[in-house]
């Protein structure tokens, strides 16, 4: 059997299970995985037996789930209790298909999740609602506690917890995107392979989670005093070695909705047929001659996803955009509802922009700024292709953006 399908012992009796999903889907519809994602769940063994957390049928994920639960010698209909820490589909859309292999199964979430069981899937027996600190005693010392942490990041969510080995089962809490492979725990990746899986945590927190930072900042406020000794999320590496590592990680990215962000400048830009982008070069000439940190992304040639990612870390962004026909260039639109829906709060931002017949994309642009509490720059457009003065402009501009950000 391949060893990416078998159980992985994080303690005596406690297993991590995960499936690695390789797919062009989006996830969530929205964002982009090319290098993939694992659906994790766990087992926990004692007189009785639970599985923490579902998956959905995507790609072969059931048949990852049960060739890693015949490793074990157990199979669906081994389970005595099924954990629902959040009823988002990738975490629960095989939930009927399971309860039809395995009918006796009990069904524990919170009352809201218990809510979601009934309407999604229409299952009305085999439930039982928890609420914090709630305990489920599986025997042999096993004993799970539920702790409620709405709105990280659906409203039903909680945390299960098994205080012997001081397994902390998160869910969506503590993940990242990117598939696994034959290494799940932290201490098994190498240095390289850790700066990767950061830049996708982050990217993961940004489209995600960012919109309910401060639900996380209460979360871990609430789990504070628990020794945890291993954090077991829903997508991502498993943290047995350092697990506050991630709770850390998630921490800072949780601080950047209030600020301060890093000191960096995310530079994102349109443009049509090269007028914009010869003023956006100018800018950049300034931003490193005084030798600001920046990061550069082009829409629609990249996907939002990771714009979104470096905006929501950066303390400032350049927002270079055309108007089309007398209001923004749509795909740049697009990127201000994301950062809207998203809460990106609190930046300063500078837009530039050229113009040909005539204007008109700053007055939608200050309309879909409104909410955003930003620190406009006062911003900088010009007619057709810029001239030897707007150059100037331009290259001071990036120059006092960069003085800023580095102040």
């Amino acid at each position: 059997m391949d060893d990416i399908l078998k159980a992985q012992p994080i303690s005596e009796g406690i297993y991590c299970i995960h499936a690695d999903i390789q797919t062009d889907d989006l996830f969530e519809g929205i964002w982009p995985i090319p290098d993939g994602v694992s659906l994790n769940t766990y087992i926990v063994k004692g007189e009785k037996i639970a599985l923490i957390d579902l998956v959905r049928e995507w790609t072969d994920a059931p048949k990852q789930l049960e060739d890693a639960l015949n490793s074990i010698g157990l199979d669906f209909s081994s389970i005595d209790y099924l954990i629902l820490n959040h009823l988002e589909p990738d975490h629960s859309g095989w939930l009927r298909q399971f309860r039809e292999k395995n009918p006796h199964v009990v069904i524990f979430s919170t009352a809201k999740g218990i809510a979601l069981v009934k309407s999604f899937f229409k299952i009305d027996t085999g439930l039982q609602a928890v609420k914090d600190e709630d305990t489920l005693d599986l025997g042999k010392g096993k004993v799970l506690r539920f702790y409620e942490t709405p709105n990280v990041h659906w409203p039903e969510t909680m945390v299960t917890w098994e205080p012997v080995s001081g397994c902390l089962f998160s869910c969506d809490a503590f993940g990242s995107f990117g598939a696994l492979g034959d290494k799940v725990f932290d201490d098994e990746f190498t240095g390289e392979e850790h700066v990767y899986f950061e830049k996708e945590c982050l990217r993961y927190y940004a489209n995600i989670v960012s919109s309910f930072s401060s639900f996380v900042e209460k979360a871990i406020q609430k789990l504070a005093g628990l020794d945890i000794k291993c954090v077991a999320p829903s997508h991502g590496i498993v943290w047995r070695k350092n697990p506050y590592t991630i709770i850390e990680r998630y921490q800072k990215y949780a601080s950047y909705a209030k600020g301060p962000a890093e000191k960096e400048i995310a530079v994102i830009w349109g443009s049509m047929y090269g007028n914009t982008k010869a003023g956006l070069d100018a800018l950049i000439r300034g931003i490193e001659a005084e030798g600001a940190l920046y990061s550069i992304h082009q829409i629609p040639d990249e996907n939002v996803s990771y714009a979104l990612a470096s905006a929501y870390k950066s303390s400032a962004i350049v927002l270079a955009m055309p108007t089309y026909e007398y209001a923004m260039f749509p795909p740049m639109a697009y990127v201000l509802d994301i950062f809207r829906r998203k809460h990106i709060y609190g930046k300063n931002v500078l837009r530039i922009g050229s113009w040909g017949w005539v204007g008109g994309a700053r007055k939608e642009y200050e309309t879909a700024i409104a909410a955003l509490k930003w620190n406009n720059l006062e911003m900088f457009e010009w007619a057709g292709y810029p001239s030897a003065d707007d150059f100037a402009t331009l290259e001071e501009k990036g120059r006092k953006l960069a003085k800023l950000v580095k102040s």
